[in-house]
């Protein structure tokens, strides 16, 4: 599969597709009228990624993307979180998860009591975010499937020590 030059060439694009968005900050140090700077990083945010990578999919093809698919899963499956994790781990886990969502809402109430929010706001953005996704991995592949949860319609909560019979699936 590697032998072929489509593979490769597919990999390339699909990577110069993701990291399409980290050419946005050239765009604005351009000297472009605002209006050009705002439709190219726009279409570099949200076009060229999606774009690239269905281009990237008919370079390679079925086959190749699968394989794409399968090597990305492999290196999330060893290298991302664990299914379990300890009782402290998910309490510590759900710290760093609520707390920028409650930074966020109540940042504005509280900006003048915390150090640094009004003159550089910008790092205490970034950080949460930081935090947040962080958080995510701390917390373990449970709660990736307890968010995912949010968005299935007939999704339903079972906790610990209750009986499950009975529950429709």
């Amino acid at each position: 599969m590697t032998a072929n030059w489509r593979f490769p060439t597919g990999v390339a694009i699909f990577v110069v597709g993701i990291c399409a968005p980290l050419a946005i900050p050239l765009v604005a140090a351009t000297g472009l009228p605002t209006g050009w700077k705002t439709l190219i990083s726009g279409a570099l945010a949200v076009g060229v990624p999606e774009i690239m990578m269905v281009i990237a999919a008919a370079v390679m093809g079925k086959e190749g993307f699968a394989e794409l698919k399968r090597r990305i899963g492999a290196f999330f499956r060893r290298y991302g979180p664990p299914d379990t994790v300890s009782r402290t781990r998910y309490r510590f886990g759900l710290a760093m998860f609520t707390a920028p969502l409650f930074l966020a809402l109540l940042g504005p109430y509280l900006h003048s009591h915390l150090p640094g929010f009004d003159t550089r706001p910008l790092w205490w953005h970034v950080g949460g975010d930081l935090v947040f996704f962080a958080s995510l991995f701390v917390l373990g592949g449970d709660f990736w499937d307890k968010l995912r949860s949010l968005f299935v319609h007939g999704a339903r909560a079972v906790f610990p020590g209750e009986a499950t019979e009975g529950v429709e699936r």
